[in-house]
């Protein structure tokens, strides 16, 4: 059955909550540039213009604008970064999303393609996340197994929130809770945040909550999850690098549906297991 097209999906599903545009931080947009340029460029792409098509395809659908014509241009050099407005920066994303996912589909398919398109997303999120870590100069414990080095990255995690907050990815909130009480996959989950460290060491697995509040790329996310099966989330696959860096792989549960939720709160839950 084939997936349906972008106007399909945003006739099906609009975000009308999205409409009115909020300024995007600069320092987001020049990590951001760099680390979608940095993994986009080594593809066999045709050209920005490729990109800017896609972009003005997205822009008119979903937010009934068009484009600056210099807009991925711009970004892609990290020129004029202070102009770019939320629809503006979620248009990018899914402009240079979209055509490094259709790239890839000509180089594999099956379950190579989603390893791809999944590896892709996870090399943005790294480059995006040693660039961050740097700038903030975060302190990240090696492994995770004492209270004092869970402190460290929860300190971490909350220095990242404060950053995409501030630099508006986040419009209104940032929470990456430890403490979980829920049903999943037919198994009741009651952790607290006092739990994690041992439920980790006695199961192998624990778990967090991931919220945000009006992420900018929710509408680009919700609609390349829908026509083409992978999405970018972006601070999802940063703070999978952050855990990497402590000795744990870390990631949002595979059935995860972000259309799920409404457009001003996003949730996520996470696994997290130690590699080392």
């Amino acid at each position: 059955m084939p997936l349906p097209t972008l106007a399909e999906v945003v006739a099906q599903h609009p975000y009308p909550d999205f409409q009115d545009w909020w300024p995007v931080g600069p320092s987001f947009l020049r990590l951001m540039a760099d680390a979608i340029l940095a993994n986009w460029q080594p593809l066999p792409t045709d050209s920005l213009a490729t990109v800017q098509a896609r972009t003005n395809e997205y822009m008119s659908l979903v937010y009934k604008r068009e484009a600056r014509p210099k807009l991925v241009v711009d970004f892609a050099q990290q020129h004029n970064l202070d102009r770019i407005h939320s629809g503006e920066f979620d248009a990018l994303s899914y402009g240079f999303f979209c055509t490094a996912f259709e790239v890839l589909a000509t180089m594999h398919s099956g379950e190579r393609l989603y390893t791809a398109r999944r590896q892709f997303t996870e090399q943005v999120g790294a480059h995006f996340f040693s660039q961050l870590a740097a700038q903030l100069a975060l302190d990240l414990p090696p492994r995770l197994e004492t209270d004092e080095e869970f402190g460290q990255l929860t300190t971490a995690i909350t220095h990242v929130g404060e950053f995409l907050y501030a630099q508006s990815y986040l419009r209104s909130h940032f929470a990456f809770r430890f403490d979980v009480t829920m049903t999943y996959a037919g198994r009741s989950i009651n952790q607290q945040a006092g739990d994690f460290l041992p439920t980790l060491a006695a199961h192998g697995t624990a778990y967090a909550l991931y919220e945000m509040g009006y992420p900018v790329i929710l509408p680009s996310a919700v609609y390349l999850y829908q026509t083409v099966g992978e999405a970018q989330h972006h601070s999802s696959r940063m703070i999978e690098e952050l855990f990497a860096r402590a000795g744990c792989a870390a990631k949002e549960t595979d059935d995860f549906d972000p259309s799920g939720y409404p457009s001003e709160f996003v949730v996520e839950l996470w696994e997290i297991r130690r590699t080392t």
